[in-house]
């Protein structure tokens, strides 16, 4: 019997290379969006013609409401019965030091990149009892620096949770964490713009999608790995060079 994944921000970028990876090697899907409705309806339409005899369903839900956000787990559980694997990946990216961070685009940061996560992770195990979870935090959660401070921050505490849920919810539930790293450029930026970037880390390039995909498949198929984090940064978490 197929199994069945909830990724949240499944309809495009890593989410959706996530989902499509998950669908060949023959899971059910649960697409998670917000805005992107054409987008996960479209994915969903290419998801049913190439796999037929697999389950994909589309479910909206605003990560930076409560009520939403508390509604989606149970809706998924209804449509397709039960769910295997959660990955919170859906996240806010936005820059601000810690002075110039409005009370508002914090509540946003933690609201969507944490509490969401949080609140999927509780009703996971309530609801579910066994399973994996997977927490897409960044590399970023090593170092200090305040440029994207809400952001770092709600993936720094993902990470807690990552570690704190393991302990809690094991040995029927594991849960580890990816941290990524240069894997695609800004929606406003192109390639250029990572390959710069990629000249002061240790690997001196960008991962791509490739690196998060064979890790998650490690974490699937590693049944004593729990609460640990894969870093797909090429080496960024050590430093970056001079």
């Amino acid at each position: 019997m197929a199994k069945t994944a909830l990724i949240t921000g499944a309809s495009k970028r890593v989410g959706k290379s996530m989902a499509v990876h998950l669908a060949r090697l023959g899971w059910n899907m649960a697409i998670h969006y917000n805005s992107s409705e054409t987008e996960a309806k479209m994915f969903r339409d290419e998801l049913e013609k190439d796999y037929p005899h697999q389950q994909f369903a589309i479910f909206k839900a605003d990560l930076n409401s409560t009520a939403e956000v508390e509604m989606l787990l149970p809706e998924v559980v209804r449509i397709m019965h039960t769910i295997d694997l959660l990955i919170n990946n859906a996240s806010l990216f936005g820059s601000a030091t810690i002075d110039k961070t409005s009370t508002e685009f914090l509540e946003q940061q933690m609201n969507v990149n944490f509490k969401a996560p949080f609140i999927l992770t509780r009703d996971f195990a309530h609801t579910c009892q066994s399973g994996v979870i997977v927490n897409i935090v960044d590399t970023r959660i090593v170092n200090n620096q305040s440029g994207f401070a809400a952001y770092s921050l709600s993936k720094k505490a993902l990470w807690e949770l990552t570690k704190m849920a393991a302990l809690e919810f094991g040995p029927t539930i594991r849960v580890n964490a990816i941290a990524p790293g240069l894997t695609l450029p800004p929606t406003d930026k192109g390639e250029d713009y990572l390959l710069k970037l990629a000249e002061k880390i240790a690997m001196k390039r960008p991962g791509g999608l490739e690196p998060i995909l064979k890790s998650l498949e490690y974490i699937l198929n590693n049944d004593y790995l729990t609460g640990q984090l894969l870093f797909c940064d090429g080496g960024e978490n050590l430093g970056i060079l001079n």
